[in-house]
């Protein structure tokens, strides 16, 4: 791991939020390696860099830390920085990330919160380093520490069983943040606006949908109504190109040769 630094403060950084640094994660007091392991291999998965530990366990280069962090074991994990919960607070705006809730403002150690979806449009406003900020596997934060953090972040589960697990807790809040760190373009899927058919494309097929019901005898006052069905459920689909252009020689043929 490498030595605790705080955050620089840079006066010519620019103001544009897509360019601020993405939020750090930070885990406190961990009893597991293979949590630590977990969190940063989903650190990888959605793109974030700055893993932060405070009262970290023992991370063997040959134990169950690096195993469970996959590809993480190369950057996220041995850059680490383990740091006291003190620098934390007093170098982060941190974002508290917890189970349990209080149910109205009657307390504020636990409220008001935002889910993950929340703090994904709005981080980007804060002009300040940030962290998510992780607890233990069986106590997650304590009350203590969180009156210390600014604000808190808690994952919409199941009332009758609300908790996850470290890791759990850790990359679902990753995944509902990514497009913090990552654009479109820099994740496995595919490009949809590039496979989506043609306007151009669709517009035949409803012109042979047309013909169809022509040469079918569908009932002539039924077919405004059939063909505006059509349109709703081609539209709801974003049919590919391929899809459209095999409906249309299907279409085709069976306009052709309706007694076949």
């Amino acid at each position: 791991m490498t030595d605790p630094s705080s955050p620089t403060d840079d006066s010519s950084a620019p103001s544009d939020p897509t360019r601020r640094t993405p939020p750090s994660v930070a885990v406190v007091d961990a009893q597991s390696p293979g949590n630590v392991g977990t969190i940063a291999r989903a650190m990888k998965n959605f793109g974030f860099e700055d893993l932060l530990l405070i009262d970290p366990p023992e991370l063997d280069p040959d134990g169950e830390a690096y195993g469970f962090a996959g590809h993480a074991r190369e950057d996220v994990l041995p850059n680490a920085t383990e740091i006291t919960f003190d620098e934390l607070v007093s170098n982060y705006h941190t974002i508290g990330c917890t189970a349990v809730t209080n149910e109205d403002d009657r307390s504020h150690v636990r409220f008001p919160f935002s889910t993950p979806a929340d703090l994904a449009g709005r981080l980007p406003t804060v002009e300040a380093p940030t962290a998510l900020v992780f607890g233990r596997e069986r106590v997650g934060l304590t009350n203590e520490e969180l009156a210390e953090i600014d604000e808190i972040c808690s994952i919409p589960a199941s009332e009758e069983y609300p908790v996850l697990n470290l890791g759990q807790a850790a990359t679902v809040t990753l995944y509902e943040l990514r497009t913090l760190t990552l654009t479109e373009d820099e994740t496995q899927l595919p490009d949809l606006e590039r496979v989506r058919a043609p306007e151009e494309t669709v517009e035949r097929l409803y012109d042979q949908w047309g013909d169809l019901l022509e040469e079918i005898n569908h009932p002539e006052e039924k077919r405004e109504k059939t063909m505006r069905m059509l349109r709703r459920i081609h539209g709801r689909a974003d049919l590919t190109a391929r899809e459209a252009n095999t409906l249309l020689g299907l279409l085709r043929r069976a306009t052709e040769r309706p007694e076949r």
